[in-house]
C-alpha cells in the first residue's frame, strides 16, 4: 500500500512536472495565435477572395495574385511595381546607413569609454519617440520659411524635391532608428575580453585592426541579428515618407511606398479592395522571408 501511494505520488510529480512549462508558455502561445499566428493565417484566406470588408467575400482563387504580377495593363499592377521600387530603393538606401553609422558610433564609444554612458542615452532619445511627433519634428525643421533650414538660407523644398526628398528621408529614418542597434553593438562590444586587445597590442596591432580581427567578429551574431532586422523593417516602412513627402496638408505623399498602397487599398476613402491588398502584403511578406533567408544563408556560409 505505501509503495503504491510513493509511486502514485511520483506520477503526480511528474506530471506536475510536464505541465509546469505549459503554464509559462501558455500565455505567450495565446497571445502569439491570437495577435499573429491567425491574422497572418486570415490575410492569406482573404488573399483569394474579392472583398470590400463588408459583404461576404466572394472566392477568386489566384485571380488578385495574377493580377497584381503578370496583369501590365491593371492599376494594380502598375500601383503594385511603383511601391515596390520605392520601398527597394528605401532598403538599399536605409540599410547599409542604419547598420555603419551605429555601429562607427558603438565602437567609438567602445574605445573612449569615459562618459559613453551619457552619450549612449542621447543617441537613444529619438528612438523614444513615435514616428508622428519624429515626423513633424523633422517637417517643421526643414520647412523652407520658418525652419531650420531657413536660417541659412535654402529656399529649396528638400521634402518633395529629388534627390532632397530621398537623403532627408534616410537622415531622419537613421536618427530616429539608430539607438536601438547601437546599443545592441554596445552591449556585445563589451562583452569582448580585453586581454585579447592587450595581446593584439603586444603584437604591434593597430587599432584599425583591433577592430578588424577582433571587435566586429566577436559581434558578427549582432551584426546578423541586427541586419536581418533592419532589412524586415525597412521593407514595411510606412510612417517616415507618410509624415515626411507629404504635398501639402491633406495631400499625397511624394514618396509612396508599398504599405501605402497597401492601407489604401483596404482603408481608403473609396470601396475597400481588401483581397487584393491582402495580396500585396502576402507577396510583401514572402519577399521579405526570401531576402532575409538569403542573408541568413551569405553571411552564415563561414560559420
Amino acid at each position: 500500500m505505501v509503495t503504491d501511494n510513493k509511486k502514485s505520488g511520483r506520477r503526480s510529480r511528474k506530471a506536475r512536472g510536464r505541465l509546469l512549462p505549459l503554464v509559462f508558455i501558455g500565455p505567450h502561445l495565446i497571445l502569439f495565435s491570437v495577435f499573429v499566428l491567425f491574422p497572418i493565417l486570415y490575410g492569406l484566406v482573404i488573399s483569394f477572395t474579392k472583398w470590400d470588408l463588408i459583404g461576404t467575400p466572394e472566392w477568386v482563387g489566384l485571380a488578385n495574385y495574377k493580377e497584381i504580377l503578370f496583369n501590365m495593363e491593371s492599376t494594380y499592377h502598375k500601383d503594385f511595381v511603383a511601391g515596390l521600387k520605392n520601398t527597394v530603393m528605401f532598403v538599399a538606401l536605409n540599410v547599409p546607413v542604419s547598420i555603419l553609422v551605429p555601429l562607427g558610433f558603438a565602437l567609438l564609444l567602445h574605445i573612449k569609454a569615459k562618459g559613453s554612458k551619457v552619450f549612449q542615452s542621447v543617441y537613444y532619445l529619438p528612438t523614444l519617440f513615435s514616428i508622428s511627433a519624429v515626423g513633424i519634428m523633422w517637417m517643421q525643421m526643414l520647412n523652407k520659411r520658418f525652419g531650420l533650414v531657413s536660417i541659412f538660407g535654402i529656399k529649396k523644398a528638400l521634402t518633395i524635391t529629388n534627390p532632397w526628398m530621398w537623403i532627408m528621408l534616410i537622415i531622419m529614418s537613421v536618427w530616429w532608428t539608430m539607438g536601438t542597434n547601437m546599443v545592441i553593438y554596445q552591449a556585445a562590444l563589451g562583452g569582448v575580453s580585453k586581454d585579447l586587445y592587450e595581446s593584439a597590442a603586444l603584437d604591434g596591432a593597430s587599432g584599425f585592426q583591433k577592430i578588424r580581427y577582433i571587435a566586429l567578429p566577436s559581434i558578427r551574431f549582432q551584426l546578423l541579428y541586427t541586419l536581418v532586422i533592419t532589412v524586415a523593417g525597412s521593407f514595411n516602412v510606412y510612417g517616415q515618407p507618410l509624415m515626411l513627402t507629404q504635398q501639402g496638408t491633406g495631400g499625397a505623399p511624394k514618396i509612396t511606398v508599398l504599405i501605402m498602397t497597401i492601407t489604401n487599398l483596404a482603408f481608403g476613402s473609396g470601396q475597400s479592395i481588401a483581397g487584393m491588398a491582402s495580396a500585396m502584403a502576402v507577396i510583401l511578406g514572402v519577399f521579405i522571408l526570401v531576402v532575409s533567408l538569403i542573408q541568413f544563408r551569405l553571411t552564415t556560409k563561414e560559420d
